[in-house]
């Protein structure tokens, strides 16, 4: 009984923590082995982040038209939007200009390197108006099979506002949305169950790839990046919770660890969404909020990669011997801030939106090989950072409803 006791009592946190331990340990172990990692362990975490991928789209769908339907108030539905959508562009104008920041600082440390070999074939942009074309949907299938967040987002939006305007005479309709989101969402925690496996077999081989790779040349780029990550999650995050959210950072950090972790290790805002739910939920907020802040957070909100784009960019410019001017600075913190919309919360694409920031500087596309090695490191700290964004998001968004409702 003592043991089915503590075995209880180990939570979630602990297990995937004690995954990610594990993976660095076997990672390390394995450095000269990696493509024995890849093949023997990879393949385990891959089934696991496809169960993910699968329940997201329908989770996204059926949680934000549930929420949408359970205000049955257009205006307040606006009132969290328009809160949220602010929220998200301030924090990564401040997140972008973090980065660069503190990538000035170490600009003497980076390396002016021969970078006539360097080759990289851009990943091809997306022009402002494709941006805008290809969030409406013109599938009920397509988006939801390829998982394409803003799609699916506009769908929900669009469906809970026809049944909001239709009344009460489309009770049933309210109750099988409710119904369908509750399938999902209990699908959702038996995959989450398997997260420490996840975790495990997700960070090992990345760990035996690019183990060396830390300690090497790069070295000095990943410390400001993951400084940045570190500055603008306990600073920023902690003050906006505190003084808008109305909780200590401490319950708010604590309360996250599991999502943070999953994120550490998955890279994937979106596959991040369902266990960031549950985090926030365990922080009071409530459902009607969490269920449209957080997937649309997922799709647009990137503050991890918005200082990705700002570190990189003055890493790149200094191994080329290039001066970044006050005018391009201040170019790359609206072109990261405004790239990011655009942006879909999967592994990889912060890769994109470097390319776009980049030109619009003028910088050597070429120049993103220099990084393009150790992206994945990159990446595990900035989801992490952007699911943590997403999450003070809705808690502060959730008690500026309430106090505004204590008014009334």
């Amino acid at each position: 009984m003592e043991q089915e006791t503590s075995k209880k009592k180990l939570s979630l946190a602990a297990q995937i923590f004690i995954a990610l331990i594990c993976a660095v340990i076997v990672g390390l172990l394995m450095q000269n082995a990696s493509d024995k990692a890849n093949a023997y362990i990879k393949p385990f975490g891959t089934i696991f982040l496809n169960l993910v991928k699968f329940i997201v789209s329908p989770i996204v769908l059926f949680s934000i038209m549930a929420g949408v339907v359970s205000m049955k108030d257009l205006k307040k539905l606006g009132k969290i939007g328009g809160i949220t959508l602010i929220y998200y562009f301030c924090t990564t104008a401040v997140a972008v200009s973090i980065g660069l920041v503190v990538a000035n600082l170490f600009k003497g440390a980076f390396p002016v390197l021969s970078t006539a070999s360097l080759t990289y074939a851009a990943p091809k942009g997306t022009a402002p108006l494709d941006v805008l074309v290809n969030i409406f949907p013109s599938n009920f299938i397509l988006p939801i099979s390829s998982a394409n967040m803003l799609q699916v987002i506009v769908m929900a939006l669009l469906i809970g506002f026809a049944v909001i305007l239709l009344g009460d005479k489309v009770d049933p309709a309210i109750a099988t949305i409710n119904r369908w989101n509750e399938i999902f969402m209990k699908c959702m925690e038996m995959i989450l169950k398997l997260s420490p496996i996840g975790v495990f077999c997700l960070l090992a081989p990345v760990i035996a790839a690019n183990g060396a790779a830390i300690l090497g040349s790069l070295a000095k780029v990943l410390l400001a990046a993951y400084i940045c990550y570190l500055v603008h999650g306990l600073v920023v995050y902690s003050l906006t919770v505190s003084t808008m959210g109305g909780i200590s950072p401490f319950k708010f950090f604590k309360e996250m660890a599991p999502a943070i972790a999953f994120a550490f290790s998955s890279a994937s805002s979106v596959g991040t969404l369902p266990l960031n739910m549950e985090c926030t939920r365990r922080l009071g907020v409530s459902k009607e909020v969490s269920s449209f802040v957080l997937p649309l957070g997922a799709t647009i909100n990137m503050d991890g990669t918005a200082i990705y784009q700002g570190v990189c960019a003055v890493f790149i410019a200094a191994c080329y011997g290039i001066d970044l001017s006050f005018a391009q600075m201040v170019t790359i913190v609206l072109t990261a801030t405004l790239a990011s919309v655009g942006t879909a919360g999967v592994p990889g694409a912060g890769m994109v939106m470097l390319a776009m920031v980049l030109t619009s500087v003028g910088l050597p596309v070429d120049g993103i090989a220099l990084v393009a090695g150790v992206d994945r490191i990159f990446d595990m700290g900035r989801t992490t950072l952007n699911i943590t964004g997403d999450a003070s998001c809705t808690v502060i968004v959730s008690n500026l409803l309430k106090k505004q409702e204590q008014k009334l």
